[in-house]
């Protein structure tokens, strides 16, 4: 069934706690004939009502997940991304050396096609290196320049449908803005090789595992949400400490939360970087919330900053 437009708070199922939500895998099995994973079950993007589950607000933890794909399952006791001595650079089993994901989020300016005042958006999926730099257009997985081709090859429609409204491009096309995510960035997360896949690789698959994973994730990071709760809303006027809403966003996520302002004097809200680590592989393993500081993990904004209601296009 087709999802309906509405906000992202309202479309995004809050049945207990949010990181318990991705146990639920974006892709049932597979079908006998290619290994191409399955279309998305509709209980994944459930329409539910946030108010519901008010009481109950994601905590801190590592997030269980099932492949999507051939990819293999990883022994649970993998080691955790960034925080191993041992040499697994050819490991399919440990995310390196880009072993810091963060997964980043926009306040667009404007109001988006189909969606509403509160979503933010999603920026992208990035494995940086251990210590806050990074690589990019790696080649470790291949390229691709035709995302929803290959996501409606496997099946992944409603996924796809689901991109358009939460992970959009300011200027240009969304096609091109995921292919510059995946080309940019997914391509430096080892484990997305072809050859971890085995004989049961088909060129795509790492799309599908991407792309899911990242979505998945961001699915369970309702920034305005979590403000919300911190009686924090966008207004024209108002102000807020910097501080209150990195604690907000910290405490919500269990994560450590980087924050990136526009504008001259660096204090319009624009962006939210949340920083895991992964224990296993990008496909099967587990987000694990990242505490410490490194280098690069410094926002740009000012002490206090403001969060501007959108602009209706």
């Amino acid at each position: 069934m087709a999802p309906q437009t509405t906000s992202l708070r309202a479309a995004l199922a809050y049945a207990g706690n949010l990181f318990s939500q991705l146990q639920v895998p974006l892709g049932g099995g597979r079908s006998d004939s290619d290994n191409a994973p399955s279309r998305l079950p509709s209980s994944v993007f459930g329409h539910t009502n946030p108010a519901d589950n008010s009481n109950n607000f994601p905590a801190a933890g590592i997030t269980p997940y099932d492949p999507l794909s051939g990819a293999p399952t990883c022994p649970i006791d993998s080691p955790v991304s960034c925080n191993n001595k041992t040499s697994t650079e050819d490991s399919c089993c440990f995310v390196n050396p880009g072993g810091r994901l963060l997964l980043t989020q926009f306040w667009d300016e404007e109001t988006h096609v189909g969606g509403a005042e509160e979503d933010w958006t999603l920026h992208g999926l990035w494995p940086d290196l251990c210590d806050g730099s990074f690589d990019q257009f790696c080649g470790m997985a291949p390229k691709f320049n035709n995302i929803t081709e290959v996501l409606e090859h496997y099946d992944q429609s409603e996924l796809v449908e689901y991109m358009n409204r939460y992970w959009v491009a300011k200027y240009g096309t969304n096609d091109h803005l995921w292919a510059h995510e995946y080309n940019k960035h997914g391509t430096c997360v080892n484990t997305l090789a072809p050859s971890c896949y085995g004989d049961a690789y088909k060129p795509g698959m790492e799309v599908v595992d991407y792309f899911a994973r990242a979505f998945g994730l961001f699915r369970t990071l309702d920034t305005y949400r979590a403000l919300q709760r911190a009686g924090i809303e966008p207004d024209p006027r108002a102000t807020h400490p910097l501080a209150k809403i990195q604690a907000a966003l910290e405490d919500f996520s269990g994560s450590r939360v980087i924050l990136k302002c526009g504008g001259a004097r660096h204090d319009l809200l624009h962006e939210a970087w949340y920083v895991y680590f992964v224990q296993g592989s990008l496909q099967s393993g587990e987000f694990v919330p990242a505490r410490d500081s490194f280098h690069g993990d410094k926002g740009n904004c000012a002490k206090n900053v403001r969060y501007l209601p959108k602009r209706s296009k």
